[in-house]
């Protein structure tokens, strides 16, 4: 079994949380027994999470060695310089190392997506920019990590493709997958 899930900000991809007081958890969507989550997103990120029952395709799924695309549309603090989405394209240097060349374009307009909540804060002198950034690693807050290095902290950041999977439409649905909806692939 393969689920595509909308993971909502502030959601933990675990269910349960021992913390005091309890974080809001998977375990409050309905989803079936014995599925768990293939990859993490933070609890801070929004988006595609996929969760399976079956160990080899989870595996498959979130292996580096298979260099599964991860798509990422990121809101930025700033207006991005030629010179740091060239950056970005060509990998930069994190803490733990170089990252692999990433694909990533300017969204403009900025994607309609579902309000969050909390919102954003907006700064009227302070401007932002929606881009697409495209990942073949899974390093524990790259995408975020990525763009503070080149000087274009991360607002928000919404995971809506993994491979082939997305939060897309997908068959007869018609729709995307809003924040704690799921749906079987």
């Amino acid at each position: 079994m393969l689920i595509a899930f909308n993971k909502p900000y502030g959601v933990l991809c675990q269910f349960t949380d021992r913390s005091v007081p309890p974080r809001p958890t998977l375990a409050g969507f309905g989803l079936p027994p014995g599925v768990y989550a293939a990859g993490r997103l933070d609890h801070d990120s929004e988006g595609l999470l996929l969760l399976t029952d079956d160990g080899a395709l989870a595996h498959r799924l979130t292996d580096p060695r298979h260099k599964q695309a991860k798509t990422y549309w990121v809101q930025v603090e700033g207006d991005p310089r030629p010179e740091q989405l060239q950056a970005l394209r060509q990998g930069v240097q994190l803490n733990d190392g170089p990252t692999l060349p990433a694909k990533v374009g300017r969204l403009d307009p900025a994607p309609a997506l579902w309000p969050r909540d909390p919102p954003v804060r907006y700064r009227k002198t302070v401007p932002d920019a929606w881009l697409e950034i495209v990942i073949t690693e899974g390093r524990n807050r790259q995408v975020r990590r990525m763009t503070a290095a080149v000087g274009l902290p991360t607002l928000r950041l919404v995971r809506v493709a993994m491979g082939s999977h997305s939060l897309g439409p997908a068959g007869d649905t018609g729709h995307w997958l809003q924040p704690g909806q799921w749906r079987l692939l």
